[in-house]
């Protein structure tokens, strides 16, 4: 079981356990990926390693930078520094965990395709609106589309039973210490729900704008939730997650009258660290943008969609 990250045995509601990585010992690890971004962790794996970090290469001294007291463990190889790892070997741990989610991952993603399923991965810190913005777009697409949810929190299954209270099929996968869902989870979920052709999958992940950014599901698009209530500087505090969205959703706009938020300086923050993100400002109390929203899905689910296959008389 992870202690740093928290990555290990997930729980899908109904009893069957799922576990987001093929192996089965206990060793140090951190998550790569191409935006730069890693955590250490360890994971489970089937095989035995014999780690004696006592005499482990010690990983790269941290560096200071960015000004007068700044200290930057991101600045070696493999961009995180994990007690008693080196550099190299965290990134060839790495390459593994990652590799093997990549591969489900595009199993997951042919498998919507083929299907004509629209699924999409919505990543936020906590508290930023993600399950209210959740249940009014439902409100406003159920009608028109079919739609199940796969929940994703470390505990309790009351996000889930805000969404069925909508009347569409939610599954829970509670991941305990685990700080996101991966493709091996999704995978599970999607046995359970069995999403009809032609449909929309909503995956809310766990509340973390850092290690979701990593996993690949299969989905067709992160879509990464901001609040105004939150920094307007979150963007570049938390680059990873902002460059691996293709959408942007700037909620609680109702609020923007009561607070100290510089939205333009969060739209130009968010457009530094990725120019091509799609941005959008809206509120699902007041429902200011939400038609906005639910287009962008909308021409999407079409393209997605594939024909019917005519049935015999």
């Amino acid at each position: 079981m992870c202690t740093v990250c928290g990555c290990g045995t997930a729980t899908v509601e109904g009893g069957a356990v799922g576990h987001g990585h093929d192996h089965s010992h206990d060793h140090g690890h951190s998550h790569d990926h191409d935006h730069g971004h890693a955590h250490g962790h360890t994971h489970d794996h089937g095989h035995d390693h014999d780690h004696d970090h006592a005499n482990a290469p010690v990983a790269a001294a941290a560096h200071v930078s960015r000004g007068e007291g700044a200290i930057d463990y991101g600045g070696g190889l493999a961009g995180v520094h994990v007690p008693g790892l080196s550099q190299e070997r965290i990134v060839r741990i790495e390459r593994d965990i990652l590799g093997k989610n990549a591969t489900l991952a595009r199993a997951n993603r042919r498998r919507l395709a083929a299907r004509g399923i629209l699924a999409l991965n919505l990543v936020s810190s906590p508290g930023s609106g993600k399950t209210t913005l959740l249940v009014a777009t439902i409100e406003a697409l159920k009608a028109r589309l079919p739609i199940t949810v796969v929940e994703g929190d470390q505990q309790t299954s009351n996000d889930a039973e805000r969404i069925r209270a909508t009347g569409v099929k939610a599954l829970q996968v509670n991941t305990g210490k685990g700080c996101h869902l991966d493709a091996h989870m999704v995978e599970h979920a999607i046995d359970a729900l069995d999403p009809p052709e032609n449909s929309l999958l909503f995956i809310e992940n766990v509340g973390n704008l850092v290690c979701p950014a990593a996993f690949d599901l299969g989905e067709a698009h992160k879509v990464v939730v901001l609040s105004v209530t939150e920094g307007e500087d979150k963007p570049l505090k938390y680059p990873d997650m902002f460059a691996a969205a293709d959408l942007m959703l700037l909620t609680k706009s109702d609020l923007l009258p009561h607070l100290d938020f510089d939205v333009a300086a969060c739209l130009a923050a968010a457009r530094r660290v990725n120019p091509r993100l799609e941005i959008l400002v809206l509120s699902a109390r007041s429902g200011d943008g939400l038609g906005e929203f639910v287009a962008w899905i909308e021409r999407r689910a079409a393209l997605a969609r594939r024909p019917v296959a005519a049935t015999a008389d």
